[in-house]
């Protein structure tokens, strides 16, 4: 039976290997890792002991979160899985297909954020394209490729994990949806919880990014003298992001849920719009998995970055399975397929307010 096409968002595993993955063009050598489940970069060998790491993603724009806030997220998204492979994002190509409801206005100061978060992160902008259609809207407004270089023996993949590496988490559960939510919905959030509280969740949009946090976890090592692997729990949340790390690497997992960390105002917002913080949508949260070793030095480095990070648990063979632990008691540890987030925010928009 075929798959069929999902209603929206990413397609199912079932349709990449049945579409995608036995047609990727022209099969050179030199690729080290192509299209892969749960693997956010390829990786091309240049030679000379340089590997060249690209990812591509939308350009993702959203004019009510103002400016700033929208140009910032933007390209904190795109470099987010680039700097899961552990090198600097160096060279940046963008696509930007305009609605015709953009102003020069709001392009210049759209423009202006993006170009100063790319060079804070290091990325020069080296092609692109830029036009106004009709047909194009907000939020995906095209796409773009983030290209690092870097030494051969010095980038990771999720294929990386391996048995009795530590798993790491960063910031916690449920960020994207947390932030997005409290920007969104400002009112709501104080109407339940009061001003202060309100102020304090969307704070949590400007944790969404996890190139701190990616480039400070390798600076312990990498492969068999620290970090392993990293992935950006992006749709399925922190859930999802573990099975993607676990299935890429052909490995199980014993996680101990009660040592993830869900930050109060991420619980109060996720408990307002009634949404599982475990497998909610969270850019901004690392996955690492990490020689025993380096483990402490690792969150030692986040901390010192003022990045909250905890060891949750280890990586186990792959016929011991994905579990996890609560109150004791051990449970399977399933992908959730569906993130909540979607639903519930489609379903906050219409309510209004």
């Amino acid at each position: 039976m075929k798959a069929e096409m999902p209603a929206i968002g990413k397609v199912s595993s079932e349709i990449f290997d049945e579409i995608i993955l036995p047609r990727l063009g022209r099969n050179h050598p030199e690729i080290l890792m192509g299209p892969r489940h749960g693997v956010d970069v390829g990786v091309v060998d240049l030679g000379n002991g340089q590997v060249m790491v690209t990812t591509t993603d939308p350009i993702f724009v959203v004019p009510p979160y103002g400016w700033e806030r929208s140009g910032w997220f933007a390209i904190h998204i795109l470099a987010s899985d680039a700097v899961t492979s552990g090198i600097r994002p160096r060279y940046i190509t963008m696509d930007l297909n305009l609605p015709l409801s953009i102003t020069r206005d709001n392009f210049e100061a759209l423009w202006s954020v993006m170009h100063r978060e790319c060079d804070k992160i290091g990325m020069a902008v080296v092609s692109g394209h830029t036009g106004r259609y009709e047909g194009c809207g907000y939020p995906m407004i095209g796409g773009a490729t983030v290209i690092g270089i870097g030494p051969k023996d010095r980038y990771v993949t999720p294929d990386m994990a391996r048995p009795g590496d530590v798993v790491i988490v960063t910031k916690g559960a449920a960020i994207e949806a947390a932030g997005l939510f409290a920007v969104t919905f400002p009112g709501r959030v104080a109407e339940r919880y009061g001003e202060e509280a309100a102020r304090e969740a969307e704070e949590i949009f400007w944790q969404m990014s996890v190139v701190e946090d990616a480039l400070t976890a390798v600076e312990a090592g990498v492969r068999e003298d620290g970090v392993t692997a990293m992935h950006d729990a992006t749709e399925c949340g922190v859930w999802g992001g573990l099975f993607e790390v676990a299935q890429a690497s052909g490995v199980g997992m014993v996680i101990d849920k009660e040592k993830i960390i869900v930050q109060d105002a991420v619980r109060k917002v996720c408990d307002l719009f009634g949404i599982d913080p475990y497998s909610s949508i969270s850019e901004g949260t690392l996955i690492v998995a990490c020689r025993p070793h380096k483990a402490k030095e690792v969150v030692r480095r986040l901390g010192d970055k003022g990045i909250p990070a905890g060891m949750i648990g280890e990586i186990v063979e792959q016929r011991q399975g994905m579990r996890f632990f609560e109150g004791g008691v051990s449970h399977e540890l399933r992908h959730p397929k569906v993130d909540p987030f979607w639903g519930a925010f489609g379903k906050a928009a219409s309510d209004g307010r």
